[in-house]
């Protein structure tokens, strides 16, 4: 099937940033008293809206309430670690060439705040794949993944059938999230264990095995 819309997830996706991100946010969960693993994190919070983490530490610890300012806390020190350790993922940007060669619309939807893509795009080299109307982020709706809302807007947007288009994530969340907009996905299996990505349509582990995946294979 030929898609009309190939939707990419961001962090772990297109750049790789998980790691970066979730032993950042490790640790500073650790530092304000609720002990977090790097594992834990991966398990808790990836490809989950930021919402997320004030639900879990709150559920996990009594009600706690994280401090003001957090999220952006967070962010600020992740992004300072970005500067000098943030690259693409292995074949992303061949990948996003050989869809942008084959005329097929594209765009990316990620639970990260837009200024994160942005940030993210910029130092990774692969801004010019996407302008602003490319990009959805979970600021845009009103639930992030495991929801389909920001899958489902970013068809809308983009003027595509949600049964013709095709996800690819690497994240349970974004799978979920995918399948209940009624979407086709793709497990990207780099970091997650492929049995976590089970409910995808197909799993792969290199960007290499990506393009014939998606109707893309001369």
């Amino acid at each position: 099937m030929r898609y009309e819309l190939v939707i990419f997830d961001n962090d772990g996706v297109l750049v790789d940033s998980e790691p970066i991100a979730n032993r950042t946010l490790a640790g500073y969960l650790t530092e304000l008293g609720y002990p977090t693993t790097y594992e834990d994190s991966i398990r808790d919070f990836m490809g989950t809206a930021a919402h997320t983490v004030h639900d879990v530490i709150g559920a996990r610890f009594d009600g706690a309430l994280l401090p003001d300012g957090f999220d952006e806390l967070f962010h600020a020190r992740v992004f300072d670690v970005f500067q000098t350790q943030l690259t693409a993922v292995p074949g992303a940007e061949e990948v996003l060439k050989a869809v942008r060669a084959a005329g097929v619309p594209y765009c990316v939807a990620s639970s990260a705040t837009h200024e994160w893509i942005r940030t993210a795009h910029r130092l990774t080299g692969l801004s010019d794949f996407f302008d602003d109307r490319r990009i959805f982020s979970a600021e845009d709706v009103g639930r992030g993944k495991p929801a389909p809302d920001l899958f489902l807007r970013a068809a809308a947007e983009m003027g595509a059938t949600p049964e013709r288009c095709a996800v690819v994530e690497d994240s349970p969340a974004g799978v979920a999230a995918a399948r209940a907009a009624g979407m086709d996905v793709f497990g990207y299996t780099a970091l997650t264990p492929a049995a976590k990505l089970a409910a995808a349509t197909s799993r792969f582990p290199t960007m290499a095995e990506l393009p014939p995946l998606l109707g893309l294979a001369h």
